[in-house]
């Protein structure tokens, strides 16, 4: 099974730059060094490569065009959306083609009887929301970056948001997709309907981070927006209780739309930056819920939720049921990581997930291996799944800095593995986790994923080096350390 890419040299590059000016346009290849830089990294920007050619198709026939040409000449290929992703899943090869699918950005149909819409991969996540929201619906996934993120990256990296607590990740919302696969050929998989006969390949493919092929034209669920919203915001004066009322709500049958915590870090990171004046600069940390439904049916569950909060020592509890005041509430916990820019020119932001019930050990350890390396750690996070986004600050341009924040976010998620959960909720491996992968899975467990991966991209050419580790990218060291883990792994 082991694949070897034997990558073209520089002085090999012009036949296929002119297939592809031929096929595509030789306006929308891209070769100039200096317009290249645009997508030499994606959110991920420690790390950074500039591709070899960059093509920018309009359509699923110029994709696979696209990638047809790839495997010709044994090229690999990296597909792109808007470049926010956050663990490096669209960082280029030094020798490769950059598919950017941005100008792929058109709503192609909208089905309100059966609350299905179908669009391009570079459709921006919020514009689906404003495409349904006048008759009622919405699309639920929603990242903080939801305002210039694309669908096709939330495809990639699976994403989720501050509502995936009650309406699930991108994966729940995905109903099928039309995919271009790594020789070229357009399959679709999925369907119109709920549940269809067969293997979920459509399962398979949400969270493949383009491994498997490129989604170009996607069908996705909305919802009917509910008859009631509220937004409460609770804080506390240590992080322990608020961490005991995310497990009070969750115990007491209740599943709020959403539910997040900030630390007293990020709160004033957020105050200073966007002038809210809503959250409290004083408290350890607060927790912002919200609740949707039936009317009767939320006034129920925010008493309860009220009475649970000033249990376990709620200090204060601000209620916004209009859309306005709602949408102050969230705007600071949707700008936390913008806010962190103004406290350092970099920030590292890891991606774990851990029970419920681990949030107040697991934070206190955060701390204490924060103050072990020597640098500040701000978290940010959903609380109501446990999805943790720890904001490690640094500084890119000190020598060794970035090494030492990478060392960090190991150890959370070596931490959040050990407590038994997870080295990523919503932001993929990508190229930052993959030398963690054997933390939190075997070797056959490895090497089952790597037998979906060969049937799919048998080349190695769609999106190597990314998920999995290798010698190259992990480390003899590691090898050496626990040979074990890495047998029958590597493959591109």
């Amino acid at each position: 099974m082991t694949t070897t890419l034997n990558l073209p040299k520089q002085t090999d590059w012009q036949p296929l730059i002119k297939a592809l000016e031929k096929a595509i346009g030789k306006a929308n290849v891209i070769r100039r060094k200096e317009e290249l830089l645009v997508y030499e990294c994606d959110g991920l920007t420690s790390y950074r490569q500039r591709p070899a050619v960059v093509v920018l198709p309009r359509t699923t026939a110029e994709v696979a065009a696209a990638v047809k040409i790839c495997d010709r000449f044994a090229v690999p290929f990296v597909a792109r959306g808007a470049g926010t992703g956050l663990s490096g899943g669209a960082l280029p090869l030094e020798n490769c083609v950059l598919i950017v699918l941005a100008r792929m950005n058109q709503i192609l149909a909208v089905d309100l009887e059966n609350q299905q819409v179908v669009v391009q991969p570079g459709v921006i996540n919020n514009w689906v929301t404003q495409a349904v929201s006048g008759a009622g619906f919405y699309y639920a996934p929603d990242p903080s970056s939801q305002s210039v993120c694309s669908v096709g990256g939330n495809i990639a990296e699976n994403s989720g948001g501050v509502h995936c607590l009650k309406y699930g990740v991108t994966t729940n919302h995905v109903l099928g997709l039309k995919l271009v696969l790594p020789n070229g050929e357009v399959v679709e998989v999925g369907g119109a309907m709920p549940e269809m006969p067969g293997y979920d390949l459509t399962g398979v493919v949400v969270g493949s981070e383009g491994t498997l092929g490129i989604a170009t034209e996607i069908r996705l669920r909305i919802l009917k927006a509910p008859e009631a919203v509220q937004v409460l915001l609770a804080d506390f004066t240590s992080v322990e209780a608020a961490g005991e009322t995310v497990s009070d709500v969750i115990s007491a049958g209740i599943v709020p739309a959403g539910m997040e915590m900030m630390d007293n870090f990020s709160i004033n990171a957020v105050e200073d930056v966007v002038l809210l004046d809503c959250y409290p600069r004083d408290a350890t940390a607060i927790l912002l819920i919200e609740i949707d439904g039936l009317t009767a049916e939320v006034e129920a569950m925010s008493d309860r939720i009220q009475a649970l909060c000033r249990q376990n020592g709620a200090r204060h509890i601000a209620i916004a049921t209009d859309a306005a005041a709602r949408l102050r509430l969230w705007k600071g916990r949707k700008a936390a990581f913008a806010a962190m820019g103004k406290l350092s020119p970099d920030y590292y932001v890891q991606d774990g997930v851990i029970p419920r019930t681990q949030l107040p050990y697991v934070l206190q350890e955060i701390e204490a291996l924060g103050n072990k390396h020597g640098y500040r750690v701000a978290n940010v996070f959903h609380a109501g799944d446990g999805n943790l986004h720890p904001l490690i600050l640094y500084d890119n341009s000190v020598p060794g800095q970035l090494e030492a924040v990478e060392a960090l976010g190991g150890d959370i998620l070596k931490l959040c593995v050990k407590v038994g959960g997870s080295i990523s909720g919503e932001h993929g491996i990508g190229a930052d986790k993959r030398c963690y992968m054997p933390d939190m899975f075997s070797a056959a467990d490895l090497e089952t994923m790597q037998w979906v991966r060969q049937t799919f991209n048998p080349k190695g050419l769609a999106n190597p080096t990314k998920i999995f580790p290798t010698p190259r990218t992990c480390g003899e060291a590691a090898r050496a350390q626990a040979p074990e883990k890495f047998a029958e792994v590597e493959r591109f």
